[in-house]
């Protein structure tokens, strides 16, 4: 990994992104480095040159690889943002390391914990920044939450709960439905919720998750929970076949926060809410209820977009030597959880 006087000499003040994959993530993240303030779009790659040029067409990109390889061979590229399927993070990632990129790689980071630290093992050996593409982490809602947490909002968090839940039709032909491109529930957003109790609880030393394998072989629904050595508990929920209401909540000794969207922040900023509840009261004076608890709605302001928050923070790390906001730490705790829960529920890949 690049230490903070290790940026990348004689750059300009733009990282040029090769993006290998052309899929609704790669499309997502494009259009955030197109409005992003440090990043440009340099190639794209594709084992599909008709999809990589519709691609490059559509998002103004000037030069189309006609295979990940021949885009990791560009010299032109900086960095490689891998939104390829699960099954495919690690060794694209470990290949565009050797090739002398930086690498953003969407989440979940790995189909395994050991195949988490050998992506890691090559970034060193690379010399080359290596984040997961969690791209919340990188919103100021978040950073805003993190700093009420730490500043005592709540007194001293206790328990985690979220959800990240939806419901889809699309069966055939969709990645997140295909055991051998390592798909399900708990890959495709469960990874947020593990990721969010991590933040804020650090590392869990005991859980466990009970779920449902759809007909494909791939969990559509999990639930589980986390334990610290300190005795706090997280529960998360999600699943690709039910909905629910997809927020998040850090519940103090002393007080809770809601993030109603934690996920994906919208547009122009977020909010959250710092609260305290009272004690359950069954008589009620002069028949009279109590006066509600107080609650304070917190406004985060902010421009640009999720994606693009998230490559110019990735920028920073790679041309000021900033510290990554997605620590190797907390990508190797997601995915060991990843992986136990998985087996837990029957799932090998």
């Amino acid at each position: 990994m690049l230490g903070p006087s290790a940026t990348l000499a004689g750059m300009t003040d733009r990282l040029r992104w090769g993006i290998l994959g052309t899929g609704n993530i790669a499309r997502q993240f494009s259009v955030g480095v197109n409005a992003s303030a440090r990043g440009t779009l340099a190639a794209v790659g594709s084992r599909d040159a008709g999809k990589a040029r519709a691609f490059a067409e559509a998002h103004g990109i000037g030069a189309v690889a006609e295979s990940y390889d021949a885009l990791l061979a560009r010299d032109d590229v900086d960095a490689v943002y891998v939104s390829l399927p699960n099954s495919l993070h690690h060794q694209w990632t470990i290949a565009a390391l050797d090739a002398g990129k930086h690498v953003l790689c969407e989440k979940p980071f790995a189909v395994s914990e050991a195949q988490a630290a050998q992506m890691f093992a090559a970034a060193d050996r690379a010399g080359r920044v290596l984040m997961e593409a969690f791209m919340y982490r990188c919103h100021p809602q978040t950073i805003a939450v993190q700093r009420a947490v730490a500043a005592g909002a709540i007194g001293m968090p206790r328990l985690v709960r979220t959800s990240f839940c939806y419901r889809t039709t699309k069966i055939a032909g969709n990645v997140r439905f295909e055991p051998s491109l390592a798909g399900g529930a708990l890959m495709d957003v469960g990874c947020y919720c593990l990721s969010f109790s991590r933040v804020f609880l650090g590392e869990p030393v005991a859980g466990h998750a009970t779920g449902s394998v759809h007909p494909t072989g791939v969990d559509d629904l999990v639930s589980g929970t986390l334990q610290y050595a300190d005795g706090a508990v997280a529960t998360f929920a999600a699943g690709t076949g039910v909905q629910a209401e997809n927020s998040a909540y850090i519940c103090g000794d002393e007080g809770y926060i809601q993030v109603p969207v934690p996920w994906k922040p919208p547009p122009g900023g977020g909010e959250f809410v710092i609260a305290h509840s009272a004690p359950p009261k069954q008589d009620f004076v002069s028949g009279k209820a109590p006066p509600p608890p107080p609650r304070e709605v917190v406004k985060v302001d902010t421009t640009g977009d999720v994606y693009g928050l998230e490559a110019d923070d990735f920028a920073a790390s790679v041309l000021d030597g900033s510290p990554i906001t997605v620590t190797r730490e907390e990508t190797l705790c997601v995915a060991r959880w990843l992986e136990r829960f998985r087996n837990e529920i029957g799932l090998g890949y």
